[in-house]
């Protein structure tokens, strides 16, 4: 068996088993390989987000909440290359790393035949993006935390001529447009509203201060390169 039809293996006997807890000298005994193996693969498999929960001790083990997983889903390789391509559309918005984990749980759901076939499929598909600079990595994600825990941040920005200046900003929330992301906020600096670019966002941190709460319909952002209409993010 390799390490995807294990990992995939791993979560359906954890949920059958569920609420009693297993040994990793009991997996490991079962799939025939050895404890140190399967504790990695739990590691793993907690790093991306499996609510698997572990126990030391002699009656100790492994058991997984049934609740917060999913059971086996009937993706075809063509529904799961699509999501994929969604969510790769994502990559530079506040939520491109929760994408990647997303996608990662969908395909350890799905059987080993078809996850190997939707890889293959994916396989086939390009992206050409531009040489234009990206955002800092760990900049999207402070951007995250900001909007979700209404935080004061404090952003390193350059703008369009070249000009850089720090400012801090209270978060109001996220757009996008012609594949660019955004972020909204009341700008102490220039005291007003303001949109800033992501990908020209070089450092952002959080500051120990909550913002004053501010709705989206009351910020008004005047800009040229935004002269659309807003539409909500629905989640049906």
């Amino acid at each position: 068996m390799n390490r995807t039809d294990r990992l995939y293996a791993l979560v359906e006997e954890l949920r059958a088993c569920a609420p009693r807890r297993v040994s990793a000298r009991e997996l490991a005994a079962r799939y025939e390989v050895s404890s140190r193996t399967i504790e990695r693969d739990i590691g793993a498999l907690q790093q991306a987000g499996v609510p698997i929960y572990a126990d030391v001790g002699r009656s100790g083990g492994y058991t997984l909440d049934p609740a917060r997983t999913l059971p086996p889903l009937n993706f075809t390789p063509a529904e799961a290359v699509a999501v994929a391509i969604t969510l790769a559309r994502a990559d530079g918005s506040p939520y491109s790393r929760a994408a990647r984990t997303a996608l990662h749980k969908i395909v350890t759901a799905m059987s080993a035949a078809d996850s190997a076939s939707a890889r293959d499929l994916a396989d086939r598909v390009r992206f050409l993006t531009p040489h234009d600079a990206d955002a800092a990595p760990s900049v999207p994600s402070v951007l995250e935390e900001a909007v979700s825990a209404r935080r004061v941040v404090r952003l390193g920005y350059v703008t369009g001529a070249g000009e850089e200046s720090e400012r801090d900003v209270e978060p109001v929330a996220f757009t996008c447009a012609s594949l660019r992301w955004y972020f909204i906020g009341w700008c102490r600096l220039r005291g007003d509203n303001r949109i800033f670019r992501i990908d020209r966002i070089r450092r952002a941190a959080l500051l120990d201060e909550t913002a004053p709460e501010r709705r989206f319909e009351d910020v008004i952002v005047k800009d040229a390169r935004l002269d659309y209409v807003t539409r909500r993010l629905e989640i049906a």
